[in-house]
């Protein structure tokens, strides 16, 4: 097949496929946004170290996550996760219309085209609208970088609008996703063989689902959990034969520590995700056994019939959730540092002071609160696309029941039904998690536990060398723990926000059923 060919049957369709072209070149154009902008931030240059600037800081910037240059690498990691949700939005975009195309490539293979003619037809269709969405977010970020440029009045800047990341990186963000997504696109299709009588669907699934997602949860809560023991245990042991240096010693339990904590994130999130398919069906069954409406029995039997659909369609809220959570928990902790800060200020007669950093910890705090709400807007958008995209495809079995009888109010219902049974559940255990594993970093507040020199008499003899030792003796220090406490007002609000978007969401979505419930889509192929 020539390349022209290919490129003019990848161009066409119907007007499902438009809009899954169009959301996939959206989603592209979003998620190029937040990787430039995280390489703008690493691609800040750090000035030599002078006796005016001994930290090295980039003075030129108001915000201190660029200011000092060891918080540009968690900064920029944090605009990357929030590139995620918008990933995860491309594939479920990505999956809009997928019974209609694949019968439109298996009207190819009838007409002669090869399986792997249409699965390189298929890629290119994604990869192609990828490619036009990063070229859209390059064209975005280089019109918001000059829209932004304003220096104060002492030529400071909010934002780095003064550095430009390389171009072999921006290349590769503008022409890697586009080739992510294309492989994405051939993964997808690896269940569809187009064949030229038809669509062969390799069976999914089938079965209750174990709960064995909980056994990732604890593994990823145990992992964070045993960081401090680890990297005590490394340091306490004898590498001396192993690291002649010991600054490679360091480096290395550091890169051993941070691949924990990946491996328990990661495990945590993905138990979590995987959790809502059986969260999905002990829903079903529940609804099943005691619910006495049609609508509620309409949507057990969807929830036990596929109940991984859940675990697909909440994934990039359920992964919001846990970082929003966790977050929560650091709050708490800055919020009680400041606490303890300001008591220990009034003791020693200097006001109400609190630090010189609280403010800072609380200002980025913010920016996170905000990165973790912009990630639930967007999986939020997400799931609009997926239940949208769940009328279109079972639109004549809708369609059957309205011409049996069934109100359009009771398949309403039932779609509801659907989405927040296991929902709510889903978003507790997210949060949950998340704060388990914010609890583990963030740890308890500890002061005492240490003996110190007291002297008991006047500052005179206690200044003067020759009576100090008479009256010093050495006090235990009273150990005291203070533990954060458990951020119930803003994980409330986390969780009702979720909640609240589903429901947002779900009732955009049932705009679309009456168009796609009419007695013509009987007809429909």
């Amino acid at each position: 097949m020539r390349p022209a060919t290919l490129l003019r049957l990848a161009l066409a369709g119907t007007r499902t496929d438009a809009a899954r072209v169009t959301l996939t070149t959206l989603s592209a154009a979003l998620a190029t946004l937040p990787g430039l902008t995280a390489l703008t931030v690493l691609a800040i240059p750090t000035p030599p170290a002078t006796d005016d600037n001994p930290n090295r800081w980039s003075e030129q910037y108001t915000i201190q996550l660029l200011v000092e240059p060891g918080l540009r690498g968690g900064t920029a990691f944090a605009l990357l996760l929030l590139a995620i949700p918008v990933l995860v939005l491309a594939g479920q975009s990505a999956r809009m219309g997928a019974p209609g195309r694949d019968r439109r490539l298996a009207a190819l293979r009838l007409a002669g085209a090869t399986p792997g003619q249409v699965t390189r037809l298929a890629m290119l269709e994604t990869g192609l609208a990828s490619l036009v969405g990063t070229v859209v977010g390059l064209a975005g970020y280089l019109v918001g970088r000059k829209l932004l440029h304003h220096p104060d009045a002492s030529g400071r800047l909010v934002l780095p609008t003064d550095v430009l990341p390389s171009v072999p990186a921006m290349a590769a963000v503008v022409l890697g996703l586009p080739l992510v997504a294309a492989a994405a696109t051939a993964v997808m299709l690896r269940r569809v063989t187009a064949t030229p009588l038809g669509v062969v669907r390799r069976a999914r699934r089938t079965g209750a689902p174990r709960p064995w997602p909980a056994l990732l949860i604890g593994l990823g809560v145990l992992a964070v959990a045993m960081i401090d023991p680890i990297v005590r245990a490394f340091r306490d042991t004898r590498l001396d034969w192993l690291f002649a240096d010991p600054a490679t010693r360091d480096l290395v339990i550091a890169l051993v520590a941070v691949l924990v904590v990946f491996v328990g994130l990661f495990a945590g999130v993905v138990g979590v995700i995987l959790g809502a398919g059986w969260i999905s069906y002990f829903a079903g069954q529940l609804l099943h056994r005691f619910a006495r409406g049609p609508a509620a029995l309409l949507a057990a039997r969807r929830l036990t019939d596929d109940p991984w659909a859940s675990s697909r369609t909440f994934a990039a809220l359920l992964a919001s959730l846990v970082v929003g959570a966790g977050a929560a928990a650091f709050r708490a902790r800055f919020l009680l540092d400041e606490q303890l800060q300001r008591e220990q200020s009034r003791r020693a007669g200097y006001d109400d002071y609190a630090g010189p950093f609280s403010s800072f910890y609380l200002s980025t705090m913010d920016l996170v609160d905000l990165t973790v709400v912009t990630a639930v807007a967007i999986a939020a958008a997400g799931l609009l696309v997926t239940l949208v995209e769940g009328i279109v495809t079972r639109r004549r079995a809708y369609a059957a029941l309205v011409a049996t009888g069934v109100p359009r109010t009771t398949i309403a219902t039932s779609i509801l039904w659907q989405v927040l049974a296991p929902a709510v559940p889903a978003v507790l255990v997210a949060l949950g998690v998340g704060h388990g594993f914010g609890r583990q970093f963030v740890g308890d507040h500890v002061t005492g536990g240490f003996q110190e020199e007291v002297c008991r008499a006047s500052a005179e003899l206690c200044q003067d060398p020759a009576t100090r030792d008479r009256y010093t003796e050495i006090v235990q220090v009273e150990r005291v723990i203070h533990s954060p406490d458990v951020p119930l007002e803003q994980l409330a609000l986390l969780g009702a926000g979720a909640v609240a978007a589903v429901l947002i969401t779900a009732g955009l979505g049932l705009l679309f059923l009456r168009a796609n419930t009419a007695v013509q889509e009987l007809r429909s192929t």
